[in-house]
């Protein structure tokens, strides 16, 4: 069996990966099983810059505030800003402290200097302004969208006043509040003013979509895209939030189920720009349903990942990673009669697989899935293996030096 896997593999390289695929994808999306690891995001880095000299790319979304992103994507095309703040700032959920992160914002830099504005790559967040203990407050995006439109559009078709949306809004400790998110009851999500500020989202996004070739004429398409953004943002918040104050059973299945949608339109549009390279958990970028544990309930939902595949086809192409070991998390040497294990016994640090072949090697009765003693790592589900179009396997996940 182990040379019939063998014959699956190939180096981890753009061309390589392009090979496995019956079309070029718009979104060629490179899932992680663990986030943190700069062995993973050194690779992502590596893959990027091939795709970018070999194949075209222009985009790089990964999973980080959408907004915030923002920041970013002004450095890299523009210089705006240091390197310093921009990963700081312009990255989410404590990632921009990664040396790898940093080398990827700076090598984009680099290669954007002196490059007419049509040729530069650019970079994208595409979750939500979503961290862990809670969500943002909508201020931001509601504010920046209803600024844009009061800016070109007559005021007579204004649904409201920006000093209306600051005091629906109120305190942005309202919505920030940490223990919104195990206590419904501390949620703003479905007060009066939420409500309100809801309808006045749909409005402010009807607007904007309605005044598109004067808004685009007047600005850019970039002015708008940006635009779209926040209206996505400020709409996609509102329901968060909503969700939040929901006490029913259904709650956390809905939470992550506006989360990834979120995500999937942010996904759609970076997909409208061109080819783009999307690096998440996979989780996030599978084709089949998502599934966790949370407060002790079972979760299933569909993720970004499905939700893209379903609108773009042979367009979004996924391909996941599985890892060997993350000593340094406890995560050692995986079982013999895992697939983790039969890939370990490989030789090479890293080999992409097609994992179709080798899902057809496995035979009817795959190897029992490993069980991680790291909550941080999540194993390869040997019988989803078919439902990625490839597969890549790190063998060891090292501290950074």
């Amino acid at each position: 069996m182990v040379n019939d896997i063998e014959n699956c593999t190939h180096a981890v390289e753009a061309a390589a990966v392009m090979r496995l695929l019956p079309a070029r994808p718009r979104l060629l999306a490179l899932g992680e099983p663990t986030h943190g690891e700069d062995t993973l995001l050194e690779l992502r880095n590596e893959l990027f810059r091939q795709l970018v000299e070999e194949e075209g790319y222009r985009t790089i979304a990964i999973e980080s505030d959408c907004v915030k992103g923002l920041v970013v994507d002004a450095y890299v095309r523009s210089g705006t800003g240091t390197l310093e703040d921009v990963v700081e700032h312009g990255i989410s959920h404590g990632w921009g402290a990664s040396a790898a992160n940093r080398e990827l914002v700076r090598w984009m830099r680099e290669h954007n200097e002196g490059r007419p504005a049509g040729e530069r790559i650019r970079f994208a967040g595409f979750d939500g302004p979503l961290e862990i203990t809670g969500a943002a407050s909508p201020r931001q995006a509601l504010t920046a969208l209803h600024g844009y439109l009061s800016a070109r559009v007559d005021a007579d078709l204004l649904p409201c006043t920006a000093d209306t949306l600051d005091r629906l809004v109120g305190s942005d400790d309202r919505w920030t509040e940490p223990a919104a998110m195990r206590d419904p009851a501390r949620s703003v999500g479905r007060s009066a003013e939420a409500r309100e500020l809801r309808l006045l989202a749909d409005e402010l996004t009807a607007l904007l979509e309605e005044q598109a070739p004067h808004l685009i004429a007047a600005t850019s398409r970039d002015d708008w895209d940006r635009a779209r953004l926040y209206a996505r943002t400020a709409t996609g918040l509102l329901q968060y939030h909503h969700g939040m104050a929901d006490a029913s059973p259904a709650r956390l299945t809905r939470l992550v189920s506006v989360r990834d949608r979120m995500m999937a339109d942010n996904l759609l549009a970076v997909a409208a720009r061109g080819p783009a390279l999307v690096h998440a958990h996979n989780a996030h970028l599978q084709r089949e349903k998502s599934t966790m544990r949370m407060d002790g309930r079972p979760l299933e939902w569909w993720s970004a990942g499905a939700l893209v595949s379903a609108r773009l086809g042979e367009e979004y192409a996924f391909v996941a990673t599985a890892l060997g070991t993350i000593r340094h998390q406890g995560v050692d040497t995986p079982p013999p009669d895992t697939v983790e294990g039969l890939l370990y016994a490989l030789p090479g640090e890293r080999r992409l697989i097609d994992a179709r072949r080798l899902s057809a090697a496995l035979g009817s009765t795959p190897p029992a899935p490993r069980v991680s003693p790291w909550f941080g790592y999540a194993p390869l589900d040997p019988a989803h293996l078919a439902d990625s179009d490839g597969l890549v396997f790190v063998k060891d996940c090292h501290l950074p030096t």
